[in-house]
């Protein structure tokens, strides 16, 4: 028997942005399309135990959205006008721009510059991933009110300002393609992180997703650097997936992992992508960079095997592009493996960076390979508090409870 509620869940992880998109395609309103997406989605919880789930699920919800669209038009009080309105919403041709793909044109619209990025953002990761308000709102650490609104503002914003639905003319994209590629990125580390505490540490549809539709950005734009960084970075972070959690549930460390698990043909592409973007001699970006970190990672055998001195190089030319306090932590880490926990820890103590679980794993990690138990376990404890998923806070509470008491 078909366990309908486990086919609901995966149709919607997999159908909801098709859905929605195709909607804000036809009828173009953000708004609405995400009601009546709603609304299917709903039907469907009612019928399918009943009728059976449909041979194409995806379609059955699009045209089950669309008629009560439809009937939603009919509805409304200036009849006739909405009449007529609703008798054009068929499937008629129409330009599609530089890209014919209803998704990457809801990210398109949804990360269009009149938006504040933290908007851009939002709205992607509601419409696009498909994430709740309250999934998206623990994403960002605000009250889930305050997150609500700020979805409806966007939404409002591109009503108002009739902003177009769909990709931009070519000579458009450069200016529009690097908040795209950061929302893109979001929301891959949103799969790949998985903020919920309530879920599994990786949530492959999301970063499937993600993978998906920066093909079509590095498709709409071959020469661009950062678009093939990204896709490389997706590339070789996702290679690593089925690696990272255990059977029991618990993070695996990236040095700890099975590396004869790891995908050797999504790890091949990424790697072609880095060289073709090293071999154009051209100054790397930020996402360029990070894929070459990963790179590095990826080439090594065994962890014994790792480069770590041109890790370092790197994460130093990231800093110029990036001094923020997360990559000087990065950096630490890889420091550490070659000039010692100390230099390392020095290196790490007084980063402002006090609300970050992993400074704290850092921390911990560094106090225990100098012998200092107490402080790290401490440390340990501010980082269990901190975790963002079960697996992580396993593999923290594990690492923490293996440490010699005085």
């Amino acid at each position: 028997m078909t366990d309908v509620g486990a086919v609901l869940a995966r149709v919607h992880r997999e159908e909801w942005a098709r859905v929605v998109a195709t909607l804000a395609r036809r009828l173009g309103d953000l708004d609405v399309a995400e009601e009546m997406a709603a609304e299917a989605f709903a039907t469907a919880v009612e019928r399918w135990p009943v009728d059976g789930v449909p041979p194409n699920p995806g379609a059955w919800l699009t045209t089950t959205a669309h008629r009560r669209a439809i009937d939603r038009l009919r509805r409304e009080v200036k009849r006739e006008e909405r009449h007529r309105e609703a008798l054009m919403l068929a499937d008629t041709p129409e330009p599609l721009g530089a890209i014919d793909d209803d998704r990457l044109r809801l990210v398109f619209t949804c990360c269009h510059p009149a938006l504040a990025m933290e908007a851009r953002i939002a709205l992607t990761l509601r419409l696009v991933g498909g994430l709740t308000v309250p999934e998206i709102a623990r994403a960002f650490l605000v009250q889930e009110s305050a997150m609500g609104r700020r979805i409806t503002r966007a939404k409002e914003k591109i009503r108002a300002a009739r902003i177009p639905y769909g990709v931009p003319l070519r000579e458009d994209l450069p200016a529009r393609v690097t908040g795209v590629l950061a929302v893109l990125y979001l929301i891959f580390n949103e799969g790949y992180l998985a903020s919920d505490p309530g879920q599994a540490a990786v949530r492959s549809d999301l970063t499937a997703e993600a993978i998906r539709l920066t093909r079509l950005v590095r498709a709409l734009l071959p020469a661009d650097g950062e678009a093939a960084g990204l896709l490389a970075l997706m590339l070789l972070t996702e290679a690593r997936r089925t690696a990272r959690v255990s059977a029991s549930g618990e993070l695996v460390a990236l040095g700890e992992q099975d590396r004869g698990a790891w995908d050797r043909e999504l790890i091949a592409e990424g790697h072609a992508l880095v060289r073709a973007r090293l071999a154009t001699g051209q100054a790397p970006g930020r996402y360029q960079i990070l894929a070459a970190i990963n790179a590095v990672h990826t080439d090594a055998p065994d962890v014994r095997d790792t480069d770590w001195s041109q890790i370092v190089a790197l994460y130093d030319q990231l800093a110029r592009l990036d001094p923020s306090p997360i990559v000087r932590l990065n950096r630490a880490v890889a420091v550490a493996e070659l000039d010692g926990p100390e230099v390392a820890l020095a290196q790490v103590d007084g980063l402002p960076l006090a609300g970050y679980h992993a400074y704290h794993a850092t921390r911990a990690d560094l106090l225990r390979r100098l012998g200092r138990s107490e402080e790290s376990r401490a440390a340990y404890d501010r980082a269990i508090e901190l975790a963002g998923n079960t697996a992580e806070t396993a593999y923290l509470t594990r690492r923490r409870d293996q440490l010699a008491r005085p």
